[in-house]
């Protein structure tokens, strides 16, 4: 089974991702996490570029995240799917068509046919979206990356994004209230996903 965990900057990704996956183990299911941009020895070097204090136009930013994505997928997603593991995933496709389409202007349609392009069509079975007012979100970062460093404006526009692409495929999407504490959006989280394997199984 292959999650994205998605949403605005400060939503607490990488807390929920580390609670799922020791919820998944002690279920006895074997777990992979992992990120967008950074995975790999590949994607690391990407994720330098991406985030650092570089200054890059938006199509070479879009290329940058889309090789990523490829990388990932070959060398780390499908075997790890293929061999029957859960995979936790902090961004994904979603991520490229909210930043750099709503958040850049970039056109979304075209977008979407470059990701499917970068998976060779790989879709997640589930994407949770973790839900957060920019400003609250913003302030909740402890270092903000060349993303994380854009003005509000533009985080707003990603968090309308979100909730947008959510809307256009509500079966995958479950929207949660990232503003909420942790232990009770985890929970929720789990719910859901306890929910989806039952169903696969």
């Amino acid at each position: 089974m292959f999650i994205t965990l998605e949403g605005p900057e400060g939503a607490g990704k990488t807390t929920l991702i580390r609670g799922l996956a020791e919820r998944l183990m002690a279920e006895g299911r074997a777990v992979v996490t992992t990120r967008e941009p950074g995975a790999g020895p590949v994607g690391g070097l990407i994720r330098e570029i991406l985030l650092g204090d570089n200054e890059i136009h938006p199509r070479a930013e879009l290329l940058l995240f889309l090789a990523d994505r490829a990388q990932h997928v070959e060398d780390l997603i499908r075997p790890a799917l293929d061999g029957g593991q859960v995979v936790l995933c902090d961004r994904h496709a979603d991520s490229t068509v909210v930043y750099q389409g709503y958040g850049r202007g970039l056109d979304r349609d075209e977008l979407r046919r470059m990701n499917a392009h970068a998976t060779g069509g790989l879709v997640p079975d589930l994407t949770l979206l973790l839900d957060i007012d920019p400003e609250l979100g913003l302030q909740r970062q402890e270092r903000a990356d060349r993303l994380g460093g854009e003005g509000l404006e533009f985080h707003q526009r990603v968090r309308e994004g979100f909730l947008s692409e959510a809307k256009r495929e509500p079966s995958r999407w479950v929207i949660l209230n990232a503003q909420e504490p942790a232990p009770q959006v985890e929970e929720r989280a789990w719910k859901v996903i306890a929910e989806r394997l039952r169903a696969k199984a």
